[in-house]
């Protein structure tokens, strides 16, 4: 389905083909100093008029913050690690190729690149618009960074080994874990048909071949990062890889999940152009999940923080543990009202009305009673808003007239009619 864009759009796009140069793409973003926020999102067309529009002004003024490219911020730091050990090949089979790096490719992708290409279905619940940022119906901002996966491997010289890094998007629930902005970086290595060993003439053994690959370099990551630590592979569903694994380790007495990974769909490879013969394997993993256990930070708001109490505490090239300097208390209110028979209500909904308004001084919203009437039958959900500011104290004044004429109005709009409020602090 022909895709239509604004010309500036079409034009920038052009401007900012997909070429490499020592290794990196033409930057994506424009200095901080030229434009930021709201204006750097209008000016990518993110705020369009379009019907299927969903992104907020919240997540739209986040565009183009690329935390991953300050050396001394946390995500960028683990960035920094991850490529260096890549860029050494240690734990890879030789001869391994140069790993190209992209980490400023555009976050604005059509539907193809990040669903379609990657053999993910059409009823897959990641293309729901509960679940994605749609600019329009047929453009997206990424929910990973395998939606370049294709692309690069249909470039004219395409890299046989790269890794890509950025923020993604995804409409996702409040807590201290969870943001509707994230960082991932993923990695590919494709093996061509002329690179197997005469002894690996059977496709099964071939696959194994990369598989083991695959591990060795990702358990020599893990040690990287975390140390000698113990490690184990799980099984697990990818709609682009098959076999497909999750890595986990025992650290800080529980199990953690790392990345997830597995040999390249044959119909993935195909759509990248890839020669028949040829197999690859592919990886990902969040940044912010690596980082928040390796510098002990708490609260995923915090990545996104300008307080130099925080900015203050990492270097480029260490990792510190963090030591928190908000003792601030927290405030709750809840906000309770019928669902509109006519609307489908899906839990993202009113998540992400609160976070439209209320921003980061949400910590986490919680479902804490639900009641179906006997006679009509019609169904009241009550959510806990649980808030928090990392850098100062907040007032009961304040928060009320957040809840009482923004959220409680939006969701008494949008849902059917808000019962009211219950206040603590």
């Amino acid at each position: 389905k022909k895709m239509l864009l604004p010309r500036f759009l079409t034009n920038y796009a052009r401007c900012h083909a997909l070429t490499c140069k020592t290794a990196r793409i033409v930057p994506f973003r424009p200095l901080m100093s030229q434009v930021t926020g709201i204006e750097y999102a209008e000016n990518l067309g993110v705020l369009s008029q379009s019907e299927s529009n969903n992104v907020p002004r919240s997540v739209a003024e986040k565009l183009g913050r690329n935390l991953h490219l300050i050396p001394s911020h946390p995500l960028g730091i683990i960035k920094s690690k991850i490529e260096k050990f890549f860029l050494g090949k240690s734990h890879l089979v030789e001869p391994c190729p140069n790993f190209e790096i992209y980490d400023q490719l555009s976050p604005i992708v059509n539907t193809w690149d990040n669903f379609d290409s990657l053999l993910i279905p059409e009823d897959h619940v990641s293309r729901k618009y509960t679940d994605t940022y749609y600019i329009d119906e047929g453009t997206v901002l990424r929910t990973h960074t395998s939606s370049h996966q294709v692309k690069l491997l249909k470039a004219k010289n395409p890299p046989t080994a790269f890794l890509v890094s950025g923020d993604v998007y995804r409409r996702d629930e409040v807590d201290r874990s969870h943001y509707p902005i994230f960082h991932q970086m993923e990695g590919v290595r494709v093996f061509s048909a002329e690179e197997f060993q005469e002894d690996l003439s059977d496709e099964k053994a071939k696959e194994e071949f990369v598989t083991k690959d695959l591990r060795n370099g990702l358990e020599g990551l893990a040690k990287e990062l975390f140390g000698d630590v113990e490690m184990r592979w799980v099984d697990a569903y990818f709609p682009f890889t098959n076999p497909s694994f999750e890595l986990e380790i025992f650290f800080g007495g529980q199990w953690l999940e790392v990345l997830g990974c597995g040999l390249i769909e044959r119909g993935v490879l195909k759509n990248g152009e890839v020669d028949d013969g040829a197999i690859g394997w592919a990886f990902g993993l969040g940044l912010e999940r690596l980082a928040m256990v390796l510098f002990s930070i708490p609260d995923i708001r915090l990545f996104w923080t300008e307080d130099p109490r925080f900015i203050s505490q990492f270097k480029e090239g260490e990792t510190t543990t963090f030591k928190p300097y908000s003792k601030y208390p927290q405030c709750y209110k809840d906000v309770s009202f019928w669902l509109n028979e006519s609307k489908t209500f899906h839990v993202n909904d009113i998540h992400e009305i609160v976070r439209n308004i209320a921003g980061d001084l949400v910590e986490e919203i919680l479902l804490v009673d639900e009641f179906e009437h006997p006679k009509t039958g019609k169904v009241s959900k009550c959510f806990r808003i649980l808030y928090r500011s990392m850098d100062r104290s907040l007032t009961n004044e304040e928060i009320d007239q957040l809840q009482v004429k923004s959220i409680h109005l939006r969701a008494r709009c949008y849902f059917d009619y808000a019962l009211g409020m219950v206040q603590e602090v």
